[in-house]
């Protein structure tokens, strides 16, 4: 008490002025308003000058589509852009059409890429991508920059400045990402080639929506100078850039047209490995490998369908089938690939909607990153035995706490490919024959279901290339079928997914293609076979 009582007689004494002080808090809350108001008032003053930006763009490339057609016959007019890219590049060179084909490509010089991101919004790319600079030199004329997801991290089309891109098939369903504005514009006619990335089924999931070929090369294979995102220095699973397209031809065209010395020449980083035409031409019988569910989300019974009559026609056509079943599925989606992307708990990816709107469609995964480490654990421990696929995704989540861990967990995916590929030549496989996540879902739906995407996303943490291929439509006996899915759990998530696909006769079921790492001819001669034995049964 003394000592108290002799810092009182040291210090000044102050009177508190409450009137004041509560005049202060009063301006602080008053400033932070303000603050708040001024900082939204300009999120959406960006967001209205890029839709300005974005309609005026979308006005110049309905004058270009317009003016190659109407320097087109008439008696091809209306069905120019369904030709072929094969077919009308040879019309090009014989000069029956004018050279004006419009195709779209990758990050341009002087273009806005958001990735649906409002911090993006002032940021023009200074110099156009590698793959850009080829292609234009090859002939292309870019015209159209298309919509995708916000972050990237989804294989929905939608983000709060663009709004939500439709399937031009079927305008209550997504056309798929995160690709997904460019599987739109090409499905829709607006375009004969698209060039699309894939971290996780950002090509394949759009083609299969929309009835499109796309391909996934092993990355690096195509330049990936000059290419950004919203996080970036992932390696683990590493991002694809390939060619996205109506046909097969289409797609073997671009890559032939990529891989050339003026690529190798511009990105030393790529390895000069020229496409080799040999091997797309060959007629060869091939030993495939197949299968109809990874264990781990199994697709709609359509989808599944799809394989088994491929995998007839395949073997009608003298190829030899073999069942493959693909190791340890569930382990790779959690453990492997939702932990390389989310190793630091989600923090870097929810840093890019600082200041942002979040759009609906990615609320589920943003409020489940930002619930803390512990309550993940904890989370996961108490759903497991109700819950168990929830309990790993939120375990995976909540990421890796040291340089070790990660370490360690580099080195479980080089386990994972080198056991994956001593199985795949145990049955001395040329390529394998799969499903792929389809048909397109409903729009609100992919959001909720990020871990349905293991049909696809394997491919991405073995780096191997691959491919999509529509096969067939949905069916009403489809529909019959699909009123008895139970999925794998009978879960919510299963549960969800069945609801995403109900009513989708008619729209477009593919199969997904295979080949091992480097071998991008081998996978679109593959899928030329599958191409033309789907349409040899259609016709019959």
């Amino acid at each position: 008490m003394m000592i108290q009582q002799q810092l009182r007689q040291l210090l000044p004494e102050r009177k508190v002025d409450t009137s004041a002080a509560l005049s202060l808090l009063g301006g602080s809350v008053a400033a932070l308003v303000v603050w708040k108001w001024l900082g939204k008032k300009m999120v959406q003053k960006k967001m209205e000058e890029a839709r300005r930006t974005r309609d005026e763009g979308l006005k110049k490339m309905a004058k270009a589509v317009q003016q190659f057609r109407e320097q087109v016959p008439s008696v091809q007019r209306d069905a120019i852009l369904s030709l072929p890219l094969l077919e009308l590049t040879a019309k090009l060179q014989e000069g029956s059409l004018s050279p004006r084909t419009v195709l779209y490509t990758y990050l341009e010089k002087g273009q806005l890429a958001t990735c649906g991101l409002v911090q993006f919004l002032g940021t023009l790319m200074e110099e156009d991508s590698v793959l850009v600079k080829v292609l234009k030199r090859q002939g292309a004329i870019p015209f159209a920059m298309t919509n995708v997801p916000q972050s990237l991290f989804s294989y929905s089309c939608s983000n709060p400045i663009f709004g939500q891109t439709l399937n031009p098939l079927n305008r209550q369903r997504s056309p798929g990402g995160s690709s997904g504005g460019e599987g739109a514009l090409i499905a829709g006619g607006g375009s004969v080639l698209g060039v699309g990335s894939d971290m996780g089924g950002s090509i394949r999931l759009p083609c299969s929506f929309c009835g499109l070929c796309g391909l996934k090369p092993t990355a690096g294979r195509l330049s990936l100078s000059g290419v950004t995102g919203p996080v970036n220095g992932i390696l683990a699973v590493p991002c694809a850039l390939g060619p996205m397209a109506r046909d097969v031809d289409s797609l073997a065209l671009c890559m032939k047209a990529l891989l050339c010395q003026e690529m190798f020449q511009l990105d030393p980083t790529v390895p000069p490995i020229p496409f080799n035409e040999q091997v797309y031409s060959s007629s060869t019988a091939l030993r495939v490998g197949y299968y109809d569910t990874d264990g781990y989300f199994p697709l709609p019974p359509c989808m599944r369908r799809a394989v088994k009559e491929t995998r007839r026609a395949l073997q009608a056509a003298g190829h030899q089938l073999v069942l493959f079943s693909p190791p340890r599925v569930p382990y790779v989606m959690t453990e492997l690939f939702m932990k390389t992307f989310f190793a630091d708990g989600g923090h870097t990816w929810l840093d890019v909607f600082t200041g942002d709107i979040v759009d609906p469609g990615l609320k589920p995964q943003v409020n489940s990153c930002k619930m803390p480490r512990l309550v993940k654990k904890l989370l996961a421990l108490l759903l497991k035995p109700l819950f168990p696929r929830l309990a790993d995704y939120l375990s995976a989540l909540a990421g890796m706490r040291s340089v070790k861990e990660m370490w360690n967990h580099h080195h479980q995916i080089q386990e994972y490919r080198a056991q994956f590929i001593a199985q795949w030549k145990e049955l001395q496989l040329d390529v394998v024959l799969c499903p792929v996540l389809g048909p397109a879902f409903t729009t609100g739906y992919p959001g909720k279901l990020l871990t349905a995407i293991s049909s696809t996303m394997l491919y991405n943490v073995l780096d191997f290339p691959a491919g999509v291929v529509p096969v067939s439509t949905v069916t009403e006996a489809d529909e019959e079928e699909l009123k008895l899915y139970k999925g794998c759990c009978d879960d919510p998530w299963d549960r969800t997914l069945k609801q995403a696909v109900s009513g989708a006769v008619g729209m477009p079921v593919a199969v997904q293609c295979v080949a091992l790492p480097w071998q991008e001819e081998l996978c679109l001669r593959f899928m030329k076979e599958v191409e033309t034995l789907s349409r040899d049964q259609r016709l019959a």
